[in-house]
């Protein structure tokens, strides 16, 4: 990890120049229900792990800081449309991305998707959920894999509802409209966390990664924004704001061991 980190360092900081000398604002495209990675926070103001990294980069680059709450369904129209800089919150990389020619950074967040029921439901794995309603997000990766590689699964399904956010999915499970909702383990663990009588199966899904997604031809600008991230990792502040956030802290790239 240590010579990644110094790889980036000296790829990255010639770049970063260039776009420094350039850019006065930098606009971030969140999720704005997306805990612990971006959220509206107690004081009306965005927060969340990812937040406060990208807002410690801008400082250090320079940069106005600035968010704008995406779409998560119209995330690639709402980037190529100049409305945000990036997209930035708990993102999975996909092939789709990368096959039309987006920019994104090297992967920060090792995750996967789980299932969060009822505690009481009885369902204790997959199989149990032949005949059930399934909630999944609009736009997510996990909704990607329902539809394609697991989508034999899918069709053992009673019904596959897709929400605007997770927020709606798990208020479905609350009210009873679905009976699990299919969701990347950090923001299941930050809301089961905080709402009794929810459980987590953690199954075998498949491994996803995080990263930053810009528009084609922004490499200049995703340079700039690793060499910042590079050096919150060199100077401590990347592992003293991860540690507001133990959840996810053993699945960040950068403070794993080499």
């Amino acid at each position: 990890m240590k010579k990644l980190l110094a790889t980036v360092l000296a790829v990255s900081m010639m770049l970063a120049l260039v776009v420094s000398a350039n850019a006065d604002t930098f606009t971030m495209g969140i999720d704005p229900e997306y805990n612990p990675f971006s959220y509206m926070g107690d004081d009306g103001e965005y927060t969340g792990f990812d937040v406060r990294i990208c807002k410690a980069a801008c400082e250090l680059l320079g940069w106005d800081f600035q968010i704008f709450g995406v779409n998560w369904d119209q995330k690639e129209m709402q980037l190529d449309n100049n409305e945000c800089d990036c997209v930035w919150s708990g993102m999975t990389i996909k092939q789709s991305m990368i096959d039309k020619g987006y920019v994104i950074s090297a992967p920060y967040y090792n995750s996967e998707q789980v299932l969060v029921v009822k505690a009481d439901s009885g369902i204790a794995s997959s199989a149990d959920l032949a005949g059930k309603y399934v909630a999944v997000q609009l736009g997510t990766s996990g909704e990607a894999l329902l539809n394609e590689d697991l989508a034999d699964w899918t069709a053992t399904f009673g019904q596959l509802n897709t929400c605007e956010n997770f927020l709606i999915c798990f208020t479905e499970l609350e009210g009873n409209s679905v009976d699990a909702v299919f969701v990347d383990l950090p923001v299941a663990k930050a809301y089961v966390k905080d709402h009794e009588g929810l459980a987590i199966i953690d199954e075998d899904f498949g491994a996803e990664e995080y990263g930053i997604l810009f528009r084609n031809g922004d490499d200049a600008k995703c340079a700039a924004i690793e060499d910042a991230v590079a050096q919150l990792v060199a100077n401590g502040t990347y592992a003293a704001i991860a540690a507001d956030y133990p959840d996810i802290v053993d699945n960040l790239v950068f403070l794993q061991a080499d």
